[in-house]
């Protein structure tokens, strides 16, 4: 299952994705990982950022997106647009799409640490973020039913 590890910054979304099969983590080449939504205030500039999102995570086959979440308030509180932008995510049918706070990340990478550093993923110092995330969400116990 490919996991979509998402962090929002201002007006664009940077994405990072990310599978787990037999305990190994893969990390999926993706065409575009930077998006901005060009004109937040447009409700058909907002539509068409939601379709190219939903067609990238149907193209690559993405079960599962999960949102680094913001605060509401206080110093480092996102912004309007951000929380249009995960709205829009939100509302992308063909995806189960989750919210993980700073806390939670945190206390999953504590029990379930990274195996490798971040700088041998070869991934872009900008998608840390996406990729911390995603890892978190991969790695998080969750119980059968």
């Amino acid at each position: 299952m490919i996991t979509c590890g998402i962090e929002i910054k201002g007006s664009e979304v940077i994405l990072c994705l990310l599978s787990k099969q037999d305990g190994l983590f893969q990390i999926a080449d993706c065409r575009q990982t930077r998006h901005t939504l060009s004109n937040p205030n447009d409700s058909e500039s907002v539509r068409k950022f939601q379709f190219m999102l939903k067609k990238l995570f149907e193209d690559y086959k993405v079960k599962r997106a999960v949102i680094r979440e913001r605060p509401t308030k206080g110093k480092f509180a996102g912004g309007a647009v951000g929380f249009k932008i995960e709205a829009a995510i939100q509302l992308i049918d063909t995806v189960e799409v989750d919210l993980f706070s700073g806390a939670k990340v945190k206390d999953i990478l504590q029990h379930n640490p990274m195996p490798i550093p971040f700088k041998a993923t070869g991934l872009r110092a900008f998608q840390e973020g996406a990729f911390t995330v995603a890892y978190a969400a991969l790695s998080e116990y969750i119980p059968e039913a």
